[in-house]
């Protein structure tokens, strides 16, 4: 049997974050296992890389809290460790009076956050970015974006390096309370000298992104409320490049940008971003899936719907300029049609399990928000 001190379920940016963050306590132990064989495979790494300013959602919602407190944590960190980044700035533009006004609203609840927002008059927007159609725009100058594999390699350096351990390939088959205090844990290494492992862990993380529930509903029987409470529902989102067809001249823009979201806020519309490099790539669309989870890239045939989405604020588009890119998967706790929720970061002491953290439905700005995610999982512990 092997002890720890802490466990973290889940070798995301979000785990990654926590397990470095509790690897720095003096005079504990811990490990992050994450079930694939290299970390941030899913969620994490299958992204619009972008580090969110706190925009969106309610004011005294974790996500905005998080995100805010994130975002400055996670420049600061790039800067020390080397991560490579661009505080690029993005625009939200309108294109009817409607959307214009929620434009105007949304400037008036950032101001309520203290997230600097400003409206860009049409003379500006011809002026810096000419292929951008837009009836009204606010501009975020603090939203930036990041290479979110370099991130997650300087935190899986961190754990290293403060004596902590990871271990891929590492499932968690079956968790419960032990009597003698804190957990006990099966672990399936794939190892065929070793299959199975049981740890001691005096508490839990769960971070285990698109499977959170699943961990969560080890420690409960059938039809307890964590079943309704913490269910996750998948939201597949296809990611488009852009490939010039030959038509000249080629579309550049500066900025990300986004159209108005929809109103429960379950997605931000089919977005421009740019990567480090300068590419143009959209994304994501979204389909509500199953637990069968595919990330081979497909919608070939959503190539026409995608160009007329992103035909709204950019004209000069067309289907032949894209091209599949990628697939990621979101977990969402609202359902098909649902209205907000927010993430949970909850400590379980009330539902009778004391020093077992869950983190669930962690999807955007979850990447944005990982180090002050970490800052406040300790903070529980």
């Amino acid at each position: 049997m092997v002890s720890v001190d802490h466990l973290v379920i889940g070798g995301g940016v979000v785990g990654l974050a926590v397990g470095q963050e509790l690897a720095k306590r003096q005079g504990s132990s811990t490990l992050v296992v994450e079930k694939n064989r290299g970390i941030g495979m899913e969620t994490s790494s299958r992204n619009s890389e972008v580090i969110h300013a706190g925009i969106y959602y309610p004011k005294d919602s974790l996500r905005t809290k998080l995100c805010i407190e994130g975002k400055h944590m996670l420049y600061e960190y790039c800067q020390q460790h080397g991560v490579p980044y661009k505080k690029i700035g993005k625009w939200v533009v309108a294109q009817n009076e409607e959307q214009a006004e929620y434009l105007h609203r949304l400037a008036r609840h950032c101001g309520d956050v203290d997230v600097p927002v400003q409206m860009v008059s049409q003379a500006q927007v011809s002026k810096n970015e000419p292929y951008v159609r837009a009836q009204a725009v606010l501009a975020s100058p603090t939203t930036g974006i990041v290479d979110s594999h370099a991130l997650m390699s300087a935190l899986q350096q961190e754990i290293v390096d403060h004596g902590a351990d990871l271990a891929l390939g590492a499932q968690v088959e079956a968790l419960s309370k032990d009597k003698t205090g804190g957990y006990r844990v099966l672990v399936a290494t794939g190892d065929c000298n070793i299959p199975h492992m049981v740890v001691h862990a005096g508490s839990i993380v769960n971070a285990a992104g698109l499977w959170a529930d699943r961990i969560a509903h080890m420690l409960v029987p059938d039809g307890h409320k964590w079943y309704t409470q913490y269910k996750l529902h998948f939201a597949k989102g296809r990611y488009y490049t852009y490939a010039n067809s030959g038509r000249t001249p080629a579309i550049k823009v500066h900025r990300l940008i986004y159209p108005v979201p929809d109103k429960h806020i379950t997605s931000l519309g089919t977005h421009l971003t740019l990567d480090l490099g300068g590419a143009i790539r959209f994304g994501p669309d979204l389909e509500w899936t199953t637990s069968n989870i595919d990330y081979a890239p497909d919608g070939g045939q959503l190539l026409e719907h995608v160009a007329e989405a992103v035909a709204q604020y950019l004209p000069a588009i067309r289907a032949e300029d894209l091209a599949l890119g990628y697939v990621g998967i979101r977990p969402k706790l609202q359902p098909p049609g649902g209205e907000f929720r927010d993430f949970v970061v909850q400590e379980e002491s009330e539902a009778g399990f004391p020093r077992f953290i869950n983190l669930l439905g962690i999807e955007s700005p979850g990447l944005t928000s990982s180090l002050a995610i970490a800052k406040m999982v300790s903070c529980l512990l």
